[in-house]
């Protein structure tokens, strides 16, 4: 029980610390691996819609300007604004 308790311990800090020390991205600049490492609910389809909504229209201006892309939503917005840049 006690090694239980552990492991649940440190996995509770591994999350935690992954959410609080998540990498900026910038999404004008990011490869499709950086995409889906560092957002979250951004997988390979919607990491590759991004860069070719990127590739077609230029880059993105505001994070609101990423609705457009297909399979990008409020909630994944809402879940990633603290990690996005537009640089």
């Amino acid at each position: 029980m006690k090694k239980i308790l552990i492991a649940v311990f440190v996995t509770s800090l591994l999350i935690i610390h992954s959410q609080v020390f998540a990498q900026a991205i910038d999404v004008n600049q990011a490869t499709l691996e950086e995409l889906v490492e560092n957002l979250n609910g951004v997988g390979a389809h919607k990491a590759q819609a991004i860069i070719d909504y990127r590739e077609q229209y230029g880059d993105f201006d505001s994070m609101e300007e990423l609705l457009q892309v297909k399979g990008m939503g409020l909630s994944t917005l809402e879940n990633n604004k603290d990690r996005l840049v537009f640089d």
